[in-house]
């Protein structure tokens, strides 16, 4: 049987929409009966006039009724289709509710259906089909002042592996922080997926699949991709348009971030947002420990992007301290699938960023026997290994160290190392603990509550854009990264302390991306690497007009009185 193209259309797309309906979307109850009428939409909504605070409490009322996280990630998203400003308002205003929703947990499962949860275009898929045309793809988008890009080629979401095309649910979600943590422009934002196939096979047998059913390409045919898409990124949006990498494969990452950084405005924060996030984590904790970072013995389960990352950030933190590079790396002990990283592994498994870590001794293959060998002061999980961090490994930690520092980083939650109640019941609740996915309160055996920090990259990479597009930066060295951590690090208040966190509450998560931003925006001027002249007079006061805002602006253009008596000319 036949159909003609025009019966599987949606009859809104075949149909141009009057502008008068199409301007419901944009806010809904709140327009004013004067607005309605000028309009030409009076009698087209209620008669009640509804305020944006009031829409903001429905909200709230609309997605608490759904139990699934997957469903109030759909309702925000729907949100977002229909109501930009409502939407980033209704997220500011919830941070702490709504982050684990449009971020890490629920993103992840988000990605996971991908092909369910799909239902308009929130970004560009470029795809290894598409090259030699990458350039027109960017140029099908219809907005033109592009300033920040999240890009991702989907091969290593999360703690997830390996997803190809719905690994979009990320770069839309991170933006999504952007605009909601840090005011930048959501015009200005543009998340690209890089489809280059998925080795998933279990994506490739799905039906819902929304990507290319194909092996990853690899390989000159994949870097070919990628500079075209870096080069066609500035011809397009300008040499300072933010490209931040996502959730690609750990050889691809590093290898990557060496071959663009300097040359392009660019970071992967999947190795330098998690790092700054974490040493920021870390030097809180100093505070409390009454320690230097250089005092510390740091062990890591797992040398990925993250956990390199992390362990390059800390000896350029424990250099800063004044020690030498050589004892700062020699403080770090890295744990992977084949054990501890040392010198002339017989399992081998090295490669230059963790060669740069490997002890001159003999192997040791399980991480309990490093934690029982080198007693840490600090452990750090980041490898995706749910439970790595077993009861032993946690008493082990609490018997060597008076008050033990514990990260266990990686999310979903499902991938944690350990929870923050197993971290604390193992230690006598003495752990200083950091997750990368939220935990609920703990209570001590003495009352006291204890409100376990998410070391989440969300309170660094928002206000890192922010500070980057203000300055116009085009190189963002490592500086930067140290200076963004010390920053967080600095905001972090005693109480936040006292109460077990060593982060801010995530409902400060604004303001803490504004405070650095700031400093990313002095030190880029005092570097001379800002490219935006004359530098501000009020650094502060510069950032926040540069900033998104969620209220509503006026719906029409402001009216005014004119002379009527104006001199008549005859006609001829």
């Amino acid at each position: 049987m036949e159909f003609d193209w025009w019966q599987l259309t949606p009859r809104r797309e075949l149909f141009s929409v009057p502008d008068s309906l199409a301007a419901l979307d944009s806010r809904g109850m709140a327009f004013s009966i004067e607005e309605r009428q000028a309009m030409g939409i009076h009698g087209l909504l209620p008669p009640r006039v509804k305020t944006q605070e009031e829409q903001v409490q429905l909200c709230k009322l609309s997605i608490d009724r759904y139990e699934d996280p997957l469903n109030k990630y759909i309702y925000l998203m729907g949100l977002l289709d229909r109501n930009e400003h409502l939407f980033y308002r209704f997220v500011g205003e919830n941070v702490a509710e709504m982050m684990p929703i449009v971020y890490t947990p629920t993103v992840g499962l988000a990605c996971q259906k991908y092909g369910l949860v799909y239902r308009r275009p929130r970004g560009l898929f470029i795809t290894i089909n598409d090259k030699g045309y990458v350039y027109d793809i960017l140029k099908n988008w219809p907005e033109t002042d592009v300033r920040a890009i999240v890009v991702t080629d989907g091969e290593r979401i999360l703690g997830l592996g390996d997803l190809g095309a719905c690994g979009m649910g990320i770069p839309v979600g991170k933006l999504a922080l952007y605009t909601a943590l840090a005011g930048i422009k959501p015009h200005q934002c543009l998340p690209i997926t890089i489809d280059v196939g998925t080795n998933n096979q279990g994506m490739l047998d799905d039906p819902l699949y929304i990507g290319l059913r194909q092996r990853r390409v690899r390989g000159p045919q994949y870097d070919e991709l990628i500079q075209e898409f870096m080069e066609a990124v500035v011809k397009r949006y300008g040499q300072n348009c933010l490209v931040q990498f996502e959730d690609f494969g750990n050889a691809n990452a590093f290898r990557l971030l060496e071959k663009y950084r300097g040359k392009y405005c660019t970071f992967n924060d999947d190795i330098q947002g998690t790092a700054a996030v974490a040493v920021a984590g870390l030097l809180a904790s100093l505070r409390v420990t009454n320690k230097q970072l250089s005092d510390n013995v740091i062990v890591f389960q797992g040398a990925g992007e993250a956990s390199l990352g992390i362990a390059e950030l800390c000896v350029m933190a424990m250099k800063a301290e004044g020690t030498s590079e050589e004892d700062a790396r020699g403080r770090i002990f890295m744990v992977d699938s084949k054990g501890l990283i040392v010198k002339n592994r017989p399992e081998g498994g090295l490669n230059e960023h963790k060669e740069k870590f490997a002890k001159d001794c003999t192997p040791i293959r399980t991480l309990a026997e490093v934690v029982e060998v080198v007693k840490p002061s600090v452990l750090i999980g980041a490898a995706a290994i749910g439970g790595a961090f077993t009861p032993s490994i946690l008493r082990a930690m609490g018997d060597n160290n008076q008050r033990p520092v514990v990260f266990a980083l990686s999310n979903p939650t499902s991938k944690a190392e350990c929870t923050a109640e197993e971290a604390y019941v193992n230690t006598d609740e003495r752990a200083i603990f950091a997750s990368g996915s939220p935990f609920p309160d703990y209570r001590t055996k003495d009352g006291r509550v204890l409100r376990p920090g998410q070391g989440n990259n969300a309170y660094i990479f928002p206000g890192l854009a922010l500070g980057i597009l203000c300055a116009g930066l085009v190189d963002v060295s490592e500086d930067f990264m140290l200076l963004a951590a010390e920053a967080l690090a600095d905001i972090v208040s005693q109480e936040n302390l006292d109460q077990g966190s060593l982060y801010p509450p995530l409902e400060d998560i604004q303001e803490c991306s504004v405070k650095i931003a700031k400093k990313i925006v002095e030190h880029a001027y005092a570097t001379g690497k800002a490219s935006v002249q004359p530098p501000p007079l009020d650094t502060e006061a510069f950032i926040r007009s540069q900033m998104y805002d969620v209220r509503y602006g006026r719906a029409l253009p402001p009216v005014y009185d004119w002379p009527h008596d104006t001199p008549k000319v005859n006609v001829l």
